[in-house]
């Protein structure tokens, strides 16, 4: 391609000189030593600089007329000017090029082998450059330097690869050589195999900056905060100073251990070094005071940078949107784009969690669009679980699946997100249907995060052989003591029912965060076992263990579940008073609720008064909820027309409001509140129950008729209505929310839900076997007192869980007490 042949010359050099000549002035001399021949000119390629021709390349097309003149002017047989030539094609991103000129060099030698080598690895191409290597080694007859092997461990992908290598490096002798040495720490560091790049490093006689930096970050790259601290002391009572390198890769370690206090002395040494102004050390500096939510303090690094790239902008857009100030992020963001800076994927990160934070589903289409506008999507796969995640956590699922199906490559990060997104969104069955199409892909490998994706799925449809079976595979991958997987187990266990089992767990993983212990206390309250989760409570405060705000949301719902409130008076204050953890409006709705369920209106509705934040929704829902359990109406009325003003589309409450009147016999309110929800579009939520029969989650909806053993199903549930109004069964029919006639609501109560599970577990389980059923809505309180008769009847433990908690029915007595 750029051979020329001889007799063309001449025309070629005097169609490309003159605007070559022109990027540099320095050649206006250039065309004097051109001198007319016969066959065209004669170059007089001596006067040529071609180092600062080299220089000043910075275009393709200019580079492909330099190789020309090179190969004109015989320079190309020059090894030093042949390999500027490779670096230069791969420094403006034509390596194909780069190679076509590396395989035109007659005579190879170890610098121009490594300089195709390190074009590879500089321009990602992994896989070539290992292969390059080998050739290199095994065609070329030279020995390679101790600056070829630096390059190609960076390069291997494999630990293989790496291992064959480092033999390679003890047969050649230059395991002593320091740079070679710490590129081998950096190539195990990156494999997780952290012993063998301690022993390597212990073993170094000589130990240069590059050194200590490799295994400090190898250590902190694998999680093992501790370890590398100790490198840091180490090195630090050997004489070394630490570098911005060093200062970079010890910050995030602060950040990791909650100490912050030395990441501020670290700070403090940057300022005496003189490099606090140093980019790198900035950026990191921003992200450690971000993860302590120090905002001030990163904002003033920001603020007194001298230079600021992308990543700085990325960081402080960062800092503020993971410490929950989207506006500011926001407003940053902006900054960013008038002062030039282009974004790129990882700021399309933090902008799609700000626009979720902002329940800004406009703007979430504007960053969509300006996705689509980069073809950012077709290029790169995380900026496509980015706007994944950013649909989903706006509740736009439509628009995720649909950003989804598009994505060219979907790796285990895209399956996860959209998982997540459908669980989150309260779709558990697309969840685990979207989970499904994830197994069908072989290349697909689940983690961590997939286990902590699915499982909440699975506890949502009370799908406990399913959870079970994921909990096998995590036995085998020893998966299950991760704190976060662990976590979900045991939520999941408890959600369906093993209380046990959950507990059992919780005694296996480790409990240094609040995270597991949240998670067993959540669970004890929705059981109604209040007293337990108090108790654990204790537990976790004896062994130091510091609670968090959602430690007091699961203690107050527990008081509240089972009337304790007292007790759940008393968290409040610990939580403030011995915690200092602000309220926010979730515990002034668990307190509201507390009071409200324990027939405390009066005092309910005066805490409300006396918050100091606005109540939202969950506030005043709460009071509602109570006044339909004790039936106050004219509180209730009060309690809606305050709940409509801040939350008018949740047709939840609307329904609470009607169940009021018409407990009442007040239907005149039911028909306006029905006509209130109905003219702005809302549509109550159709009740439903499912139960897990031999791996199969069945559901039926209310009056459901269109199951394949309704006929039998109906049948059993006329002869427990026999059976149990022989013994003392009265149907109450202040749950049948129509006006109609009195045979038509005993038969639309038996037509609930959960009485159509309990039949279709009574029909396809062994006798005398508990029986596990899920409800979306709350148990109403006739099916309650039926469900009571049938676990008497059939001498059966029947499970149900509400959208509230969970009854344990036995023997005739639930154990909630009737308080629920």
């Amino acid at each position: 391609m750029f051979r020329l042949v001889p007799t063309y010359r001449g025309r070629h050099i005097s169609n490309f000189l003159p605007s070559l000549l022109a990027r540099c002035t320095l050649f206006s001399a250039a065309e004097n030593c051109l001198e007319n021949t016969s066959d065209g000119y004669e170059v007089g390629h001596k006067a040529f600089d071609f180092n600062h021709l080299f220089r000043c390349c910075n275009k393709l097309h200019f580079a492909k007329r330099l190789h020309a003149l090179v190969v004109v002017t015989g320079e190309a047989q020059s090894i030093l000017i042949s390999a500027k030539l490779v670096n230069i094609y791969a420094y403006l991103g034509d390596v194909s090029s780069s190679r076509r000129t590396f395989n035109q060099i007659p005579v190879k030698d170890v610098y121009t082998w490594n300089s195709m080598v390190s074009v590879y690895v500089r321009s990602g191409h992994f896989r070539e450059a290992v292969d390059c290597f080998y050739q290199f080694f095994l065609t070329s007859g030279l020995r390679p330097d101790f600056y070829t092997f630096a390059p190609v461990l960076k390069a291997c992908k494999n630990l293989i690869d790496g291992m064959r290598i480092h033999g390679l490096v003890l047969k050649l002798g230059f395991e002593w050589d320091v740079f070679v040495a710490a590129s081998l720490v950096h190539m195990y560091t990156r494999f997780g195999i952290v012993g063998s790049a301690r022993k390597l490093f212990d073993d170094m006689p000589v130990r240069d900056m590059g050194s200590w930096n490799a295994m400090i970050s190898g250590y902190c790259q694998n999680g093992n905060a501790l370890e590398a601290l100790d490198v840091l002391n180490e090195m630090r009572l050997e004489g070394v100073m630490m570098d911005p390198v060093t200062i970079a890769s010890v910050l995030p370690i602060c950040a990791q251990l909650d100490d912050l206090l030395n990441g501020m002395l670290i700070h403090l040494y940057a300022i005496k070094g003189g490099l606090e102004f140093d980019l790198f050390v900035s950026n990191a500096l921003i992200n450690m005071y971000a993860k302590f939510g120090k905002l001030e303090h990163a904002y003033k690094v920001f603020d007194q940078m001298v230079v600021r790239d992308v990543v700085s902008w990325n960081s402080i857009i960062a800092a503020y949107e993971l410490n929950d100030d989207p506006n500011r992020a926001l407003g940053l963001f902006y900054n960013m784009q008038l002062i030039g800076t282009r974004p790129d994927y990882l700021t399309l990160v933090s902008l799609s969690s700000i626009v979720s934070q902002l329940s800004d589903c406009r703007s979430g289409k504007s960053v969509h669009g300006f996705v689509l506008r980069r073809g950012w999507i077709l290029k790169d796969v995380i900026s496509g679980n980015s706007v994944v995640d950013m649909y989903s956590k706006l509740g736009v699922m439509d628009s995720a699946r649909a950003v989804f199906e598009t994505l060219p490559v979907k790796d285990v990060v895209s399956w996860n997100t959209l998982t997540t997104g459908y669980a989150q969104n309260g779709l558990a069955s697309e969840a685990i249907e979207a989970y499904g199409m994830m197994q069908e892909c072989k290349e697909i490998t689940p983690n961590q995060a997939t286990w902590v994706s699915i499982l909440p799925a699975y506890s949502s449809v009370g799908a406990l052989q399913q959870g079970m079976r994921v909990h096998g595979q995590l036995i085998k991958n020893s998966l299950y003591l991760d704190i976060f997987v662990g976590t979900c187990l045991i939520d999941m266990y408890g959600k369906c029912g093993k209380l046990d089992d959950a507990m059992s767990l919780f005694f296996e993983v480790p409990k240094m965060t609040s995270v597991p212990w949240n998670a067993v206390i959540s669970c004890h309250g929705i059981h109604g076992h209040a007293e337990k989760a108090l108790e654990l409570f204790k537990e976790m405060r004896a062994e130091g263990v510091k609670p968090d705000h959602i430690t007091f949301v699961s203690l107050l719902s527990a008081c509240s579940h089972s009337g304790l409130v007292e007790e759940g008076q008393w968290c409040f204050h610990v939580m403030r008073e011995e915690y200092g953890i602000e309220p926010i409006l979730k515990h002034y709705g668990c307190m509201v609720d507390l009071f409200g369920r324990a027939g405390h209106l009066e005092m309910a509705y005066n805490f409300i008064k006396n918050m100091p934040v606005k109540p939202d929704a969950s506030v005043w829902g709460a009071l509602l909820g109570a006044c339909r359990i004790h039936g106050n109406i004219d509180m209730g009325a009060f309690a809606s027309d305050r709940l409509f003003e801040v939350d008018s589309e949740n047709v939840g409450y609307y329904v609470l409001l009607s169940n009021i009147y018409a407990n009442s016999g007040k239907w005149e309110g039911v028909d306006k509140v029905r006509a209130l929800a109905r003219d702005r579009g809302l549509r109550k939520t159709p009740g439903w129950s499912s139960m897990e029969v031999n791996n199969k989650v069945d559901v039926f909806y209310t009056g459901n008729q269109s199951h394949p053993k309704c006929e039998e199903i109906y049948m059993e549930l006329r002869n427990l209505t026999a059976k149990m109004k022989n013994l003392g069964y009265i149907p109450d029919y202040s749950f049948v929310l129509q006006d109609v006639e009195e045979d038509e609501k005993e038969h639309i109560l038996m037509s609930h839900s959960e009485r159509l599970a309990i039949a279709f577990g009574i029909i396809n389980t062994p006798p005398k076997t508990p029986i596990r059923i899920f409800k979306n809505l709350r148990v109403c309180g006739d099916c309650h007192n039926a469900t009571k008769f049938i676990s008497r009847i059939t001498e059966r433990e029947i499970i149900v869980r509400d959208s509230n908690r969970f009854h344990h029915f036995k023997d005739g007595v639930c154990s909630c007490g009737d308080y629920w």
